[in-house]
């Protein structure tokens, strides 16, 4: 990780996802870690706002995963790996189709399903400093 990246607070957060996007490798897998309340989710809405996409971002805290169209027609699959209890669970959504397709993934909660995110994954950190802002390291 040697990319970094401060949002000073949540109007900030559209310049931060924009930045990241162009500093970004471009692969297609995203792996957000951070404590509970870090911003993942947050930051996931603002990467799909940046990217253009049509319909509401939510996290798929239940669903586990969650499908997204851009304007221009590219898909984004949304992960959210915090309430599995095996790993068994992502592979019963399919996760292994969903990151092999070559659309983007973003997936919260990675440390979840470590073993099986693909070697070439991006790996996030977004943590919250003593002032309130976030730091996004990649």
């Amino acid at each position: 990780m040697n990319k970094k990246i401060i949002i000073n607070g949540i109007d900030d957060i559209g310049r931060a996802a924009k930045e990241f996007l162009q500093l970004r490798p471009p692969l297609p897998v995203i792996a957000l870690y951070g404590e509970m309340g870090a911003g993942k989710t947050t930051f996931t809405k603002a990467l799909c706002r940046a990217l253009k996409v049509k319909e509401g971002v939510n996290s798929p805290t239940f669903t586990l995963i969650n499908e997204y169209t851009t304007e221009s027609g590219e898909l984004i699959f949304h992960f959210d790996f915090y309430r599995i209890n095996k790993l068994e669970e992502a592979f019963d959504i399919g996760f292994e189709e969903f990151v092999d397709s070559g659309h983007l993934c973003i997936i919260e909660w990675p440390e979840k399903i470590e073993q099986i995110l693909p070697p070439d994954t991006l790996k996030v950190k977004i943590s919250v400093l003593e002032d309130g802002t976030r730091e996004i390291t990649f």
